[in-house]
């Protein structure tokens, strides 16, 4: 696959906030409400969270891939925060590096903020460690039975 991906910070590109919100609820489930609403305070511009980043082919404008940061993640360990969510690309766009290319960006973003560590809440094992998170330790998730991994990543600013 030898296609152009834009990452974009939707802070700065609010009229892509609807396409965004429908989006993420189409790959997660999460009322539409719910992100547009996060997307809606994240283009206040108020605080460094909630964030929300978009991964596009830069050829026909679909977005391929996308997550957010926001304070916490629907899990029990609420100092552990804010936590990268909703991490998602799409099938066929899959392997050429664009969850990386993703987590890269967002960590350099947030470190621009500010926030040097984030966290993720995932049930994948061996996947962020490629990308430099490192496990932290086990959570429960909102209204889960199974435990899921708790991931860190720590900036290098300095």
């Amino acid at each position: 696959m030898n296609k152009e991906i834009n990452i974009i910070k939707i802070r700065e590109n609010g009229a892509l906030s609807e396409r965004a919100a429908q989006w993420f609820h189409d790959k997660w489930g999460i009322p539409k409400e719910a992100y547009a609403e996060s997307i809606a305070e994240c283009l206040e511009n108020k605080s460094a969270v909630p964030q929300w980043y978009l991964a596009m082919d830069a050829a026909n404008g679909v977005i391929v891939g996308g997550l957010g940061v926001i304070e916490n993640d629907f899990h029990d360990r609420k100092d552990l925060t804010p936590n990268v969510c909703a991490v998602y690309v799409e099938e066929e766009y899959r392997c050429h590096g664009i969850a990386g290319a993703l987590l890269d960006f967002v960590c350099a973003d947030m470190a621009d903020m500010g926030i040097d560590t984030l966290y993720l809440l995932t049930d994948h094992d061996s996947f962020y460690e490629r990308y430099g998170w490192r496990f932290l330790c086990m959570a429960q998730g909102d209204g889960e039975e199974k435990m899921s991994r708790m991931y860190v990543k720590e900036g290098k600013r300095g």
